[in-house]
Formats: structure tokens, sequence, C-alpha cells
């Protein structure tokens, strides 16, 4: 947990402990080092969903309303802005989307139905493809600025969002 809470793609995402070790010391040592809730066992599956929901609701707000800084390449997404070293980036919805997703999940390969199921949802029919079209829309839109690369393209895996060459 320490770990986590150190690193900055981890440091918002809650922590909830689920154990059968009830101790009050046990509880007091969990919360210290950084867990967002602890339940122990018995627990009902009512109690559970609910602990989850106040934990969501507390740490929701805040991580999706910040502002989102990638060397000078800035995402707002409570104004639904871009800026590229304070220049307004203009691009479309999805690609928005795209870009949020992986503004707040950088370093990671992920694959077009990744892409498609974070981005457009599990419940929508898009061809495969649709992804490279919105990643060469996204790519232009950021290229004035020179913030491009920054969208990566890994031959036979997928897309990444990476600082690093």
């Amino acid at each position: 947990i320490k770990h986590m809470k150190r690193e900055e793609l981890t440091r918002n995402i809650p922590v909830v402990m689920l154990t059968a070790r009830g101790e009050e010391e046990d509880k007091v040592r969990g919360l210290e080092v950084g867990a967002d809730d602890y339940i122990t066992k018995p627990f009902s599956p009512k109690e559970l969903v609910a602990r989850l929901k106040a934990v969501i609701r507390r740490v929701t707000p805040t991580a999706l309303e910040d502002v989102i800084d990638v060397q000078g390449l800035k995402l707002d997404p409570v104004s639904h802005r871009v800026t590229a070293n304070d220049e307004a980036v203009d691009m479309g919805p999805t690609e928005f989307k795209m870009l949020h997703f992986f503004m707040t999940h950088q370093e990671r390969v992920y694959s077009r139905e990744q892409l498609l199921n974070n981005v457009w949802g599990t419940n929508v029919y898009v061809e495969d493809r649709t992804v490279d079209v919105h990643i060469r829309r996204l790519r232009k839109a950021l290229e004035a600025a020179g913030h491009d690369k920054l969208i990566q393209t890994v031959r036979g895996a997928g897309y990444r969002f990476s600082t690093k060459a």
C-alpha cells in the first residue's frame, strides 16, 4: 500500500482491506499504512457494496476533476479543454476521451480492443480499425505543438502514451 501511495499513477486508487484479522491493532495498522477502509469477515455483501460505493464517492470527484499536465500538454476534464504550451488544441469528443484515457493510463500498451472497451464502452459495436482512425486524428491535433510523439505505436500490440522515446 505504501508503494502504491507514493507512485503518481496509483496514488489516487482507493484501497479497501478485506481480511479475517479483526483485532483493533490490525485495523489501526491497516488504516495507518494507507487503506481507505478496513472490512473484517464475516461481512454482508450489502455492507461491502455500500462501503465500496462510499470509498469511490470520496475519491472520484478530485481524481476526475484534476487538470492533467504532461510536458506542457494539459487536459482539463471539467472544462473539456486541451492546451499544448498554453495554446488551445482543437479535437473531437472521441479524441478527447481517448487522450484523457491515455493521459490517466500512461506507459502501458493497450490493444485496439482494450481501447475500444475503455473509450467507446463495451456495449457499442465499432470496428477495430476505427481506433487507428482516431489515433491518427489525435496525433494530427497534437502535431502542431510537437506532442504527437506521446502517442506511440507498439507494433503487433497496440498503442501507448509515453514520454519516453
